[in-house]
Parts: C-alpha cells; structure tokens; sequence
C-alpha cells in the first residue's frame, strides 16, 4: 500500500526553525508538495518539488525561509522552515503524485496524515 508518513514537527519560538519529512512507501511520485491547514482555514498550498529536483515552487508568504528538496533514493521529501513566525502554525500535510503535481489539492492522489507545527510568539 502506499503510505506517507510525516514528521518533524514540534513547538518552536517566532524566528526559530524546523524540518519536516514525509517519508513514501509504495511507489514513487513525479511530483511531491507539502500544504497546511490552520485552525478555521482551508488546506493550503505551502511548496512542491518536482521529480529531479529543480523545479519548485512556493506560495509567496514562505517565499526566502522555506526549502523544500527531495532524496529519490529515500523516497523521502523535506521542507526546511527557518525564519518562523506564528502565522505559520498549522497542520502540514505532505502530499505526492506518480504523474502530475501542481498548487491544488486535486493535483495529489496521496496524503500524509499530518504533522503539527506551532509557532509561539
């Protein structure tokens, strides 16, 4: 079965930084993303990766301290957080594709379960 299975997340103070992994199981994926969801908010874009590597793309708030890279070989994709700041509290959710990869939820067949991040301020 395929499974994602995300970690790193934790509390950390405003300015502070954190990384997350998804580890993937059952298959590999063209495109991989992280999205996130804060209390009374929809699910969000966050970052995706495309399947070498350099292609990526970020929503424009975490545009300069985030990074999001992947390890093929591990099947496993990161998002580095630096420069945190409380409005980035929320639960990320990695998500992959095995042909297409984009900004919309619809875009990713697979999900994460979630981890949370909370920003203090």
């Amino acid at each position: 079965q395929v499974q994602l299975v995300e970690s790193g997340g934790g509390l950390v103070q405003a300015g502070g930084s954190l990384r997350l992994s998804c580890a993937a199981s059952g298959r590999t994926f063209m495109s991989m993303g992280w999205f996130r969801q804060a209390p009374g908010k929809e699910r969000e874009f966050v970052a995706a990766i495309g399947w070498s590597g350099g292609s990526t793309y970020y929503v424009d708030s975490v545009k300069g301290r985030f990074t999001i890279s992947r390890d093929n070989a591990k099947n496993t994709v990161y998002l580095q957080m630096n420069s945190l700041k409380p409005e980035d509290t929320a639960v990320y959710y990695c998500a992959a594709d095995p042909t297409r990869g984009g900004s919309r939820l619809r875009e990713y067949a697979y999900w994460g379960q979630g981890t949370q991040v909370t920003v203090s301020s």
